[in-house]
């Protein structure tokens, strides 16, 4: 555990981590933002109040119709390299074609411009992977109880934002998604420099 690390409740983290950012940026031409959490932590919420330049790990999963249901949110299955690279293009200035991941075909649609901003936050499951965290400068973990992450799932796809039904929804999200991010949540946990507690956060 970082000796600086701090835990804060979400109400106070957005300002704290806007504070590290302004530290930070002297000696950085981009500062780079980790933010990982399991599913329905608040992953997205929070890297949108920081930056509009956001990369999403979502953007790097696998075509689910060629992977297996249980491997497709294990890292070693995302195009982490590529990720790290494009992080790197980015923190460099330069602008970087990243894919585009669609999760209502499951699968990578094409790819997108994206142009590096002061800020730049790498969003997602596996944002603080030992392949991507030499490009980061600030790591992020979200955390919230399953039983507020899953109503938040459960609002998600009763918006039609994934396209999958609430049954399915369920399914993996304790069948597939809970169990594989356990697997290395204490590692992502242990290197962050903020922890952001999510209880009180609502769907709207």
């Amino acid at each position: 555990m970082p000796s600086h690390q701090r835990h804060l409740e979400y109400r106070d983290a957005l300002d704290h981590i806007r504070v590290r950012i302004r530290e930070i940026a002297p000696s950085r031409p981009h500062v780079v933002v980790g933010v990982t959490g399991p599913v329905g932590a608040g992953k997205s919420h929070v890297a949108s109040a920081l930056s509009p330049c956001i990369v999403s790990t979502d953007d790097y999963l696998p075509d689910y119709d060629t992977t297996p249901e249980h491997l497709r949110d294990l890292p070693e299955w995302s195009d982490l390299p590529r990720l790290a690279a494009d992080l790197a293009r980015l923190a460099s200035g330069r602008p970087a074609r990243l894919p585009a991941w669609s999760f209502h075909e499951h699968r990578r649609t094409g790819e997108r411009e994206a142009l590096p901003g002061p800020v730049i936050v790498c969003e997602g499951l596996h944002a603080l992977h030992p392949t991507v965290r030499p490009s980061l400068d600030l790591l992020v973990f979200v955390e919230a109880p399953a039983a507020a992450r899953w109503q938040r799932v459960e609002h998600r796809e009763r918006a039609g934002q994934r396209g999958w039904t609430i049954e399915y929804a369920r399914h993996f999200f304790a069948n597939v998604a809970e169990p594989t991010f356990e697997r290395y949540a204490a590692d992502y946990r242990s290197v962050a420099h903020i922890i952001v507690r999510n209880d009180a956060y609502t769907p709207r």
